[in-house]
């Protein structure tokens, strides 16, 4: 089908008027399989502005295949990329790797690896950190693309609109089965963690909700979601319901069998800085949760 558009306007809406019937995921899904051309070029983004006389063609999925240039070899880079847009960069941290450099200048961190994802294409791309996990932690990440996409994302973090689940494999059995931990921890000099009285000048807040679902004769599956961003926070929470995360030895574990700390930030969900639509990401589980 082709269109010329005659009053302007974004893409997504002028998909609308031409397919009434269809449901907008579906209108999605023809712009994320490249079947949407503006001019003779495949969109992809459902905000692109049009024009007055821009001329859309919407292809049939076969020729749009067709259209596909064939993929170029992936670099040699040990990068789990699980989206990427023109915009996003989301990757699946692997444990034991820094999220970014410390004063020590490391060479290998995810950000440094991303970087390396991107140059292989641009060798003057970039991409900006918009949150960390710690070492320890396996997990999905954001890289922002760009400036503004990162402040948008750093706002969403800092307004406490991202959702973010983790599954954390512990030692016996949460009770209650599913609540809240509240506590306010203190980091010092040396990036020790210690719970302190909420009164303390230099506590921080740190809300984490959680709840079981599953467990076996000696650990337990947990979820659990936050609504603050404090380092070691879930760790924390486990140690205080005296079911610390299996392999956190720093917080009371006992038992290392899998020789990693077994927490894992398994999803993540917030408004595209592009488009304001809410999106959500999971990165699966490893091997032994």
């Amino acid at each position: 089908m082709k269109h010329k558009e005659l009053n302007g306007g974004d893409l997504l809406s002028t998909l609308r008027l031409l397919y009434p019937t269809s449901s907008t995921s579906k209108l999605r899904k023809m712009l994320t399989q490249g079947r949407v051309l503006v001019n003779d070029a495949v969109v992809h983004r459902a905000k692109h502005p049009l024009e007055i006389g821009d001329e859309i063609e919407v292809l049939q999925r076969q020729r749009a295949e067709e259209r596909t240039p064939p993929p170029q070899s992936k670099p040699n880079i040990e990068l789990d990329v699980l989206f990427e847009d023109s915009t996003l960069l989301v990757v699946n941290k692997p444990h034991h790797l820094l999220s970014v450099a410390t004063d020590r200048l490391e060479q290998d961190t995810l950000h440094s690896r991303c970087v390396d994802y991107l140059r292989w294409t641009d060798e003057k791309a970039w991409c900006f950190i918009v949150h960390r996990l710690d070492k320890a932690t396996s997990g999905i990440m954001i890289m922002a693309k760009t400036k503004q996409a990162k402040n948008d994302l750093q706002a969403q973090f800092h307004d406490r609109t991202v959702h973010r689940t983790y599954q954390a494999l512990v030692e016996g059995s949460p009770h209650p089965t599913s609540g809240t931990v509240r506590s306010w921890l203190l980091e010092d000099k040396h990036l020790n963690i210690k719970a302190v009285n909420k009164n303390h000048p230099q506590g921080k807040e740190a809300i984490s909700h959680y709840h079981l679902i599953d467990a076996r004769d000696e650990t337990s599956l947990v979820e659990v979601s936050i609504e603050t961003g404090r380092r070691h926070q879930i760790r924390m929470a486990m140690q205080h319901l005296g079911t610390p995360v299996v392999g956190d030895e720093q917080h009371g574990a006992l038992t290392n069998p899998h020789k990693r700390v077994m927490l894992h930030a398994s999803a993540l969900e917030f408004l595209h800085p592009d488009t304001d639509d809410p999106v959500r990401f999971e990165a699966p589980l490893p091997k032994g949760f």
